[in-house]
């Protein structure tokens, strides 16, 4: 179940950016969802999805003049919050949806990045080539973890991967109508931050085009957890076990 408060501003914004949302997954974000969507805003419309938080994160957004607003009964965690986002994107007619960060990792000052890649272009991947305070541990992860999607994304017999794609694991994305519309439309087996991993399989398999843009990326703080881990690596069998799968 969820109820949404629906706002879409006046007139036109720079880049043809009136066509694309910001669509922001948050739960339990109070301390930095205002800034967020308040930075977002200057670029693009916002959809704040308040995966069913316990604190003010929902009745901050609701302050914000030119926000909108789904609020999710129960928690949904990433990808029904990144899906709900993108159903409502496609209910108003936006051309891209743009996934980002409640806790201010991405920047939204990246967001005319997005906007300016090809616009032919169905999945935009925000590669971060900039990360602040990232510790080493985190950056050998995300190097190992590209690799290995990379390969079970389009597996063969060959240990090279056949894709390249640069930043896998990076959540902050720009996707096409086209995109969208497949994602809400299939079966999708994701848990929690795996979607983005399931996301970039699907679009690849199906023939959608996929880029990327530098962005500057602020770590604050790992959500990277037992949980987490084990999802990842499940995601990871099941593109393997299942290499047709759409």
């Amino acid at each position: 179940m969820r109820s949404d408060r629906r706002r879409r501003r006046s007139g036109g914004t720079p880049d043809g950016m009136d066509k694309a949302l910001v669509i922001v997954p948050a739960y339990n974000e109070a301390d930095t969802i205002g800034e967020v969507v308040r930075r977002a805003l200057v670029h693009a419309d916002v959809v704040v999805v308040n995966d069913a938080s316990k604190d003010r994160t929902g009745e901050i957004v609701e302050s914000i003049e030119g926000a909108h607003c789904i609020h999710h009964e129960t928690n949904t965690h990433i990808p029904g919050g990144v899906l709900d986002g993108m159903r409502y994107a496609l209910e108003q007619g936006y051309e891209y949806g743009i996934a980002m960060d409640a806790g201010l990792s991405h920047d939204p000052n990246d967001i005319p990045r997005f906007m300016a890649a090809p616009p032919e272009l169905d999945v935009v991947i925000g590669r971060r080539t900039s990360k602040s305070n990232t510790p080493l541990s985190r950056h050998l992860l995300s190097a190992a973890g590209s690799m290995l999607y990379n390969y079970a994304i389009d597996p063969t017999w060959v240990v090279w991967p056949r894709c390249s794609y640069k930043d896998v694991t990076s959540g902050y994305r720009r996707y096409s109508r086209r995109c969208m519309q497949l994602l809400v439309s299939s079966k999708m087996e994701c848990r929690s931050f795996d979607f983005i991993i399931e996301a970039l399989m699907f679009a690849h398999r199906n023939g959608l085009s996929v880029g990327d843009v530098p962005i500057h990326y602020d770590f604050t703080g790992s959500s990277l957890n037992r949980r987490v881990i084990l999802d990842a690596l499940r995601m990871l069998g099941l593109m393997l076990v299942k290499p047709r799968r759409r």
